[in-house]
C-alpha cells in the first residue's frame, strides 16, 4: 500500500496525517511516479498553516525526485524507467507514489542523485531565475542575501561567485557564518547583533548594493531597504517571518527611487523551454561539482511533523529531505 501525508484542517505541524493511499493509473498526459526522496521547503508550511490557500483535504509538498512506472495516452518524452525530478507541481510530493501531469518533469541526468535532484529542485531553480533572469548582475557587484545558509542561500552564494559577484549575507548564528563563508559568502553579518544597513554601507563605501535577495519578509524589509544604492532592487522572494508590510511609493523615491519586485518560480518556469533551460545551467553546475547542494537534514515520511518544526524554529540549514 503507498502512502501519503494529508491535512483535512489548517493549522501547526500536528494537523498532517500520514495516511495509506491507492495510487490509479495515469490518464491523458500523465506520469504515475515513485518517489525515491521528496524536497521539504518552507513554502510547504504556508499551505499547512493556511497562509497559502489550498483545498482540503489536500496533500502538501511540490517537489520530488523518482522512476517513472507508467504513462498515459498522449504523453511523449517520458517512459517507464526514466529518471525525472520536478517543482511547482499540485501538491501531493509528500506520497510514495503518485500520477501527475507529464508537464510537470524534467529528466535528472545519471550523474545527480535523487536525494540531491529533491533537495536542490525549488531551491536550485530559484536560485538559477533569481541571479539568471531578475537583474543584469555584472562581474565585481555586490549583493545583500539573507538566510545566506538556507537551502537556497547556500546555493545562490556559490553561483554568485561564479558570476564574479561579492557577497554580504546575512545569518542568525555563529555556525550559519561560518557555513556561510565555506559557500561563497564573502562578508557575513550576523543580523540578531549588528544593524545590516550600516554594515552594508560599511563594506560598499557609503553606496549600498544594487540588489538585496531577502527570503525572510516582515522582518527585513526595512533594513533591505536601506542597504540598497540609489535606484537599487529589492527582491522579496520568500517570507519567512511573515508578509511584507504594505509598501508607500513615496517611501521608494525618498530612498532613492528603489524598485521592488515580489517573483514567484511558477512565472519564471511555466514555459517548458525557459524551464528546461534554467534547470540545464543548474544541472551542468552541480553534476561539475561547480555548486554543492548541502543535504543537511532527512526525516521519514512518518516524522513529517517534527520537519516541519526544525524548519519553521530554524533548526535546519542547508536542504531538508525525506527520504523513501
Amino acid at each position: 500500500m503507498q502512502k501519503a501525508v494529508r491535512f483535512y484542517e489548517t493549522g501547526g505541524p500536528e494537523v498532517m496525517r500520514l495516511e495509506d493511499i491507492t495510487v490509479g493509473e495515469p490518464e491523458l498526459g500523465e506520469v504515475r511516479v515513485r518517489h525515491v526522496a521528496v524536497g521539504l521547503n518552507f513554502a510547504d508550511t504556508y499551505f499547512r498553516s493556511g497562509l497559502y490557500p489550498a483545498a482540503l483535504p489536500s496533500g502538501l509538498g511540490v517537489e520530488a525526485a523518482g522512476v517513472v512506472e507508467a504513462v498515459g495516452p498522449g504523453v511523449t518524452g517520458f517512459a517507464p524507467g526514466d529518471r525525472v525530478a520536478y517543482t511547482g507541481s499540485p501538491l501531493g510530493a509528500y506520497s510514495t507514489a503518485r500520477v501527475m501531469p507529464a508537464d510537470s518533469l524534467v529528466k535528472l541526468p545519471d550523474e545527480i542523485a535523487f536525494e540531491t535532484a529533491a533537495a536542490m529542485m525549488m531551491r536550485g531553480l530559484t536560485a538559477s531565475y533569481l541571479l539568471r533572469r531578475i537583474w543584469p548582475l555584472n562581474d565585481g557587484d555586490t549583493i545583500l542575501l539573507h538566510a545566506a545558509a538556507g537551502g537556497v542561500g547556500l546555493i545562490v552564494s556559490q553561483w554568485a561567485k561564479l558570476l564574479g559577484l561579492t557577497v554580504i549575507g546575512t545569518v542568525s548564528s555563529d555556525a550559519k557564518a561560518e557555513l556561510a563563508r565555506a559557500h561563497g559568502c564573502d562578508h557575513v553579518v550576523r543580523y540578531d547583533r549588528e544593524d545590516v544597513p550600516s554594515r552594508v554601507r560599511a563594506l560598499t563605501g557609503g553606496a549600498g548594493v544594487p540588489v538585496v535577495f531577502d527570503s525572510v519578509g516582515k522582518d527585513t524589509f526595512a533594513g533591505s531597504l536601506d542597504s540598497l544604492r540609489r535606484r537599487g532592487l529589492l527582491v522579496c522572494f520568500g517570507t519567512a517571518s511573515g508578509p511584507q508590510p504594505p509598501i508607500q511609493a513615496m517611501q521608494l523615491a525618498m530612498k532613492g527611487s528603489l524598485y521592488v519586485t515580489r517573483p514567484a518560480l511558477a512565472d519564471y518556469i511555466a514555459d517548458p523551454v525557459e524551464r528546461a533551460e534554467l534547470a540545464g545551467e543548474l544541472f551542468g553546475h552541480v553534476a561539475a561539482g561547480r555548486i554543492r547542494i548541502e543535504v543537511n537534514q532527512q526525516y521519514d515520511l512518518a516524522d513529517a511533523a517534527r520537519a516541519h518544526s526544525d524548519l519553521e524554529g530554524r533548526k535546519t540549514t542547508g536542504s531538508s529531505i525525506f527520504v523513501l
